[in-house]
């Protein structure tokens, strides 16, 4: 303090005789820092430029214009309030002056000083002022750290409650997401079930349909019965996809990924595409070389495919483009619940330029039976298809639309650790026909329908069938007949599965030969059953009269069996 009074500036204004000259000495002599001003201009400046003190004395104020002075005053800032010693002439104090009163009134900090004065007096209420002066200081100096300091807080707080916000924003969307995926479960799980009761009641319609056209066939019967057989059989046909569809959107549909070549599949497919798009559609198909092998079941990729550019075509109208490209990406961590996890991938990006989509239906797309289309023209189930085939393949999908801009769909498939095999390789993969007219066939079905259809297609392929309608029935007949060669059971039936039948019968025969026929079944439930051990599913039943395709399936079966 000692340092800061001796550095301080002390200025005097008294312009009669040699009173500044005076005090200036006094004060000097003090170890004080004081500087005479001339008149109240001088004053003033120096009082700007940063003087802790003014001396004045009384006389020195009259006749002089003090309104700046007193608007300087005013001006201050808050922490600010500049000392003034006026030195009166003796009797001149406040009671009997009112011009000091008026002084006082007008400067706010000042003290008054009778005339004639010790130099002690002089010194010590010059000293008093300057401390109070120091303490301003000191004062206003504390306010600007606890204002730094507030503004620290402040921001550390608005900081912190960014962060707050931000995480209640990512808690919602986090929520949000858990609904959304807890409400497709349970939508999935719903339609796993419808799904496997229409595919009983359309092996069923199938079955007898098919028993109907040979019979009419066999009596040379034609013309428009045969048609409307055909139209049944047709509609029948239809709703056999559409629970396709619905399984593959509940993602419980039995996928058969292997290691696929992508830019072969999508070269194959170019032809259907354009055949299916009409002349009026352009397709642009874009296949990088460098491309990785994907993981994927081949049918269920045309089919995603396929759907991706219906839709296309039905948003673009008559004339715009279709562009197909592939791609490897290298993705991080999912953001909502249809991206793909973090990981490596082979994306298939097919594209429009046709009306596009507004954010509210882009939210809407991947739920089932949601169409924009008119009435008849769609099933809602597409997009919800080829999500439940990306996800159920490990992969997912990517949107982005915009009102008139187009769409852009991209399928995410897991690279594959593998080479992807040819067609050829596939197609020697295929086992040879065989013929096993007379095998005893023991068919399990808890459905009476769909037994008695199933055992007639059976028979008519050469067969001997006995059939049981429930788990504990097929044990007991597996005891007690020998001659039993297989054993076709349904998966999911009442009271005992086709996996804990299966179990059981071959705890008694271990080379017994069973083979799952099935509309619907979890897919962990089936994880340890091989592919070459189920047929899928129980809605193309019919279909095996004509093509053979099961009997393939039976012989390899066999084979496998003996190799075993």
């Amino acid at each position: 303090m000692k340092a800061a009074l001796q550095s301080s500036r002390t200025l005097v204004l008294a312009p009669r005789g040699r009173d500044a000259l005076v005090a200036k000495k006094i004060l000097r002599e003090a170890g004080l820092h004081a500087e005479v001003c001339l008149d109240f201009r001088e004053l003033l400046e120096g009082i700007k430029r940063g003087a802790e003190l003014a001396v004045i004395t009384e006389e020195a104020t009259r006749g002089v214009d003090l309104r700046e002075l007193v608007a300087w005053v005013a001006a201050q800032p808050p922490w600010s309030d500049f000392p003034f010693i006026l030195l009166t002439e003796h009797g001149g104090g406040l009671e009997r002056n009112p011009a000091a009163a008026k002084l006082t009134d007008a400067l706010g900090n000042a003290t008054f000083l009778e005339r004639p004065f010790h130099p002690t007096t002089l010194i010590s209420v010059v000293l008093t002022g300057l401390r109070g002066r120091f303490r301003q200081y000191e004062c206003k100096r504390l306010n600007e750290e606890l204002e730094e300091r507030v503004e620290e807080r402040t921001a550390e707080l608005a900081a912190a409650n960014r962060q707050l916000l931000a995480q209640i924003e990512e808690r919602e969307r986090v929520e949000a997401t858990l609904r959304q995926m807890q409400r497709l479960e349970a939508i999935g799980q719903l339609t796993s079930g419808v799904a496997h009761d229409f595919n009983n009641l359309l092996t069923v319609v199938l079955g007898n349909i098919a028993f109907l056209e040979k019979g009419l066939a066999a009596a040379g019967i034609d013309g428009k019965m045969t048609q409307r057989l055909g139209h049944m059989r047709a509609a029948a046909r239809r709703g056999a996809k559409l629970t396709d569809q619905l399984l593959t959107f509940s993602r419980r549909q039995r996928l058969e990924p292997r290691a696929l070549d992508l830019n072969e599949t999508l070269a194959g497919m170019r032809d259907l595409l354009q055949s299916t798009l009409g002349g009026s559609i352009g397709i642009e198909i874009n296949l990088p070389r460098d491309l990785w092998p994907a993981l994927a079941d081949p049918t269920q990729l045309e089919l995603a495919v396929l759907n991706l550019a219906i839709n296309a075509r039905d948003a673009m109208g008559v004339g715009g483009t279709l562009a197909v490209e592939t791609a490897n990406a290298t993705l991080g961590p999912a953001l909502c619940p249809e991206d793909p996890p973090a990981g490596e991938y082979v994306a298939i990006t097919v594209s429009d330029n046709g009306t596009g989509m507004t954010p509210e239906v882009r939210a809407k797309v991947f739920e089932p039976f949601f169409t924009t289309k008119e009435i008849g023209k769609g099933s809602g189930l597409g997009l919800s298809q080829v999500l439940g085939f990306a996800k159920q393949s490990g992969g997912g999908v990517r949107i982005d639309s915009r009102p008139g801009e187009g769409t852009t769909v991209r399928i995410f498939l897991p690279r594959s650790a593998r080479p992807a095999a040819g067609a050829d390789a596939a197609a020697a993969a295929k086992p040879a026909d065989g013929q096993f007219a007379g095998c005893n066939v023991l068919l399990v079905d808890d459905d009476t329908d769909v037994r008695e259809v199933t055992a007639a297609m059976l028979s008519e392929l050469g067969y001997n069938v006995a059939v049981a309608g429930s788990g504990a029935a097929a044990l007991d007949r597996i005891a007690r007949d020998p001659s039993i060669a297989l054993v076709l059971v349904d998966y999911a039936m009442p009271g005992m599965s086709g996996a804990e039948v299966a179990r059981q019968a071959q705890a008694k025969r271990p080379r017994l030969p069973v083979l799952f026929v099935t509309g619907y079944a979890d897919r962990s439930a089936l994880s340890g059953i091989g592919e070459w051990q189920i047929v899928w599913p129980a809605a193309q039943v019919p279909t095996w009269s004509a093509s053979g395709a099961e009997r393939d399936h039976f012989t390899s079966f066999r084979r496998s069996r003996k190799r075993g």
